[in-house]
């Protein structure tokens, strides 16, 4: 029996919150560096993936495990990682050690509120993050529907926690409406996303339905049913299909976020810590994004074709809104929020593009956003915490007393703007190009998404960075050790993976190829009209050349 890997690189996050929480009240030290040491042990794992995981291989899925779970009713614990998989447990794994360093002192004010030796806030806020990220490996790795369901919907309760319970509370507001502003964004989060996989469990227990039906042994497998639908035992309605697409879709529309199931995040992310909203849009709404790739295309590919017109269409608005908002923020975290929304919006557009460029670009569009939104967003909370405001009025000449500061947020911001030469240039303009190639109009509205972009980071790093330095940030620090060790690794990659994407394009491209397989779909053509030579061109050729000969 092989090494169970994708388990153990799911397990060890679970097992260190476990620990971590485990840890006495009065040791909140030794949590914080166990919590550290478990999520660098899961970075390790992961890495051992990348290396296992090989780019020439023929199936679509590696490292795969199945064992019987639930026999009566077609559950198996299955696991394997293609391309895009094996990518995303690899950009969770990295961004967690700095959401923990980032983090290092943000439950520190709830021990000092209570000084109680039983009470353990910051055991409790790292052993939440490492269960999160124990259930958004597995919900990567899982091949099984219900699996993935099950630590779809799982990962919600510890994230609740995190927003409601261990929420900013820097701000003009007082503590009470503060608090109920924490409150208030936790349930809303909860509450979206129950709707959207309750929605989704319908659809799942009617996927198990059809297959029983048709034959005559239910699965919730994705390796099965696509196998079904290739031999031609499975062959479902259109009705059918669509209904079953639609009930997928939604949850991870509602996940992703997408216009208009999006409302959720901007009060999420202005009222968590920074490192908790890098865990938000960084990574746990990644696992929408995924899945709109793995199960919605794969499962269903009639109606993925007979959605796309719509999905695009409200990508194209996600990403025009987005950006608008981001610009009228008079918030540092909601900007960022509003931000994100725009770039989920080209994520979704470039999956929906059905050509192996968009697919491409918005595998690695999910990977470089993560990476910038945690350097932009982790930098900003570095300020944040300095000047106990999250308003950009707040702020004005930051550079002159914090240069390091300064610089590093200004290298996160055209990050995501997509700068030439950082990361999230790449997979924007090669999400563009495969939009375009297909859907022109639609492709050319989106680029007005750059121009905002430009628009907002610009104008955020003008009010807070440059100007006459204002009374309340004369005295601030410049970065420290650990708020470096945070943020030089994520600028180095953005600018590595900006210069050099080849190591992360030749892992994706092909799972996407395998992607675009199940659709049936090939890239178009390049629609060039090329004349036909005529004799009238041939004889004048011919005597050109004859000039030419007498010339010499």
């Amino acid at each position: 029996m092989s090494f169970p890997l994708l388990t153990v690189t799911a397990a060890v996050p679970a097992l260190g919150a476990v620990a971590t929480a485990a840890v006495p009240a009065a040791r909140r030290t030794v949590a914080k560096w166990l919590a550290l040491l478990f999520s660098l042990a899961t970075l390790a794992l992961a890495a051992v993936q990348l290396a296992r995981f090989d780019t020439g291989a023929a199936g679509p899925f590696q490292l795969t495990e199945s064992h019987a779970w639930i026999k009566d009713f077609g559950v198996r614990y299955e696991l394997g990682v293609d391309g895009i998989a094996v990518v995303l447990v690899a950009l969770t794994a990295l961004l967690i050690p700095f959401v923990i360093l980032a983090g290092w002192h943000d439950a520190d004010p709830l021990e000092e509120a209570r000084p109680n030796r039983r009470w353990r806030p910051t055991q409790g806020f790292f052993a939440l993050i490492l269960l999160v990220e124990a259930m958004v490996v597995i919900s990567f790795e899982a091949t099984d529907v219900f699996v993935f369901y099950i630590f779809f919907e799982a990962m919600l309760i510890p994230m609740y926690f995190l927003i409601g319970g261990f929420g900013d509370r820097a701000g003009e507001h007082g503590e009470e409406e503060t608090a109920a502003r924490r409150s208030h964004a936790a349930v809303k989060f909860l509450l979206y996303n129950l709707a959207g996989g309750l929605i989704m469990l319908a659809a799942v227990i009617g996927l198990y339905v059809v297959t029983a039906h048709q034959t005559g042994d239910g699965t919730f497998s994705l390796q099965e049913i696509i196998r079904a639908r290739a031999d031609g035992r499975l062959d479902m309605a259109s009705s059918t299909e669509r209904l079953l697409f639609l009930g997928f879709f939604f949850a991870f529309a509602v996940k992703a976020p997408l216009w208009p199931l999006h409302t959720w995040l901007p009060n999420a992310m202005g009222e968590s810590t920074a490192p908790v909203a890098v865990l938000i849009t960084a990574v746990v709404d990644k696992v929408g994004t995924f899945a709109m790739l793995r199960f919605c295309i794969q499962l269903f590919p009639e109606a993925s074709k007979w959605a796309t017109p719509v999905i695009m269409v409200l990508a194209v608005v996600s990403i025009l809104y987005g950006a608008l908002l981001a610009v009228a923020q008079r918030d540092i975290k909601r900007l960022v929020a509003y931000a994100s929304i725009s770039h989920f919006g080209f994520i979704i557009l470039g999956i929906f593009a059905m050509t192996t460029q968009g697919q491409s670009g918005a595998t690695l569009y999910m990977v470089n956003h993560g990476i910038s939104t945690a350097a932009l967003m982790l930098v900003a909370g570095f300020l944040i915490s300095r000047r106990g405001s999250r308003l950009i009025a707040d702020y004005g000449g930051v550079q002159k007393v914090a240069p390091v500061l300064a610089g590093t947020f200004l290298v996160g911001g055209l990050a995501t703007l997509s700068l030439p030469g950082l990361a999230p240039f790449v997979s924007e303009f090669l999400v563009l190009v495969g939009t375009f190639s297909r859907y022109p109009a639609l492709g050319i509205i989106a680029t007005v998404g750059i121009v905002l972009a430009a628009l907002y980071v610009l104008v955020l790093y003008q009010r807070t960075m440059t100007g006459p330095v204002k009374a309340e940030v004369r005295a601030m620090p410049d970065l420290k050790v650990r708020e470096l060790v945070v943020v030089a690794p994520l600028i180095a990659l953005l600018v590595f993976l900006g210069v050099y994407p080849k190591p992360l394009t030749e892992i994706v491209n092909p799972a996407v190829k395998h992607t675009m397989s199940q659709v049936d779909k090939t890239d178009p053509r390049p629609d060039v009209p090329v004349r036909a030579a005529t004799d009238k061109d041939a004889s004048h050729e011919e005597a050109s050349h004859e000039e030419a000969e007498a010339a010499k």
